[in-house]
């Protein structure tokens, strides 16, 4: 199921209820009961508590974003480093050359199409890509430079596998969830709290009055489910996350996906 249509359902549900309970509660108003006013020290909790909710909220959805942006920041470094390391093995000779561009080649295969799903699915990613670019590690520091153009370029290779290598690491420790369960639970029991206590200001039947509910309840579910979907670094299903190495390796990202 799409996560645009489970966002649909939850705030449809979440209105309905609150409109549900709102008309419920209008029914079984004492007939003597006033409710042209709201005694103001109640007004006040309720704003304070407003407040501090979007306070947290607020810190946790730019906690999730900053996570986000650093797992993508990595998967960016690593995807151009390889990309560097197979143009500047364009000194080496024919055989060499391709032999390193093939290593590059099988390692980001190996990354979209086995490793990324299992990064979106939640479970660890497998010790073969490491395997393989170890592979390509000891490859090239054993490829003894025959001229001057070749050991120029021996050790920025080097330096860009060894930047790929540690933004490697990088994606794969910043694939768990972001915020500790008990954030959640603060974030769900304050959205409950939040929105039950609009029913504390003696909400009534008017139109303007339940469309407001209506969307304030909407909206704070709307937030939820963002910090929900922020809070996966590399997304919730597909491989989207992996564009950039889509966009460096086009032919590899083609045949990962067929």
């Amino acid at each position: 199921m799409s996560e645009w249509l489970v966002l649909a359902i939850a705030m449809a549900l979440v209105c309905a209820l609150v409109l549900a309970f709102t008309a419920i509660r209008h029914r079984r108003v004492a007939d003597d009961e006033d409710t042209s006013e709201t005694p103001d020290v109640l007004e006040y909790m309720v704003m304070m508590v407003g407040v501090v909710y979007a306070i947290v909220l607020g810190l946790a959805i730019a906690g999730v974003w900053e996570a986000r942006g650093a797992a993508e920041d990595s998967v960016r470094r690593e995807a151009q480093s390889l990309y560097e390391v197979t143009q500047r093995a364009d000194v080496y000779p024919a055989a060499v050359r391709d032999r390193i561009r093939g290593e590059v080649d099988a390692y980001v295969s190996h990354t979209v199409s086995v490793d990324w799903p299992r990064l979106t699915s939640g479970a660890p990613v497998s010790a073969e890509g490491g395997e393989l670019l170890g592979k390509l590690r000891s490859d090239v520091t054993h490829q003894s430079p025959g001229n001057e153009l070749q050991a120029q370029a021996y050790q920025p290779l080097l330096d860009h596998i060894a930047a790929a290598d540690d933004a490697r690491h990088e994606r794969t420790q910043s694939d768990e969830s972001t915020l500790p369960g008990v954030v959640w639970l603060g974030l769900v029991a304050g959205g409950l709290v939040t929105v039950g206590l609009i029913f504390t200001l003696q909400i009534r039947r008017s139109g303007r009055e339940l469309l407001l509910a209506g969307l304030f309840s909407a909206l704070i579910v709307f937030l939820l489910f963002m910090v929900w979907s922020f809070d996966a670094p590399f997304g919730r299903d597909g491989i989207d996350s992996a564009a950039p190495f889509q966009d460096l390796f086009p032919s590899l990202a083609l045949a990962a996906g067929s």
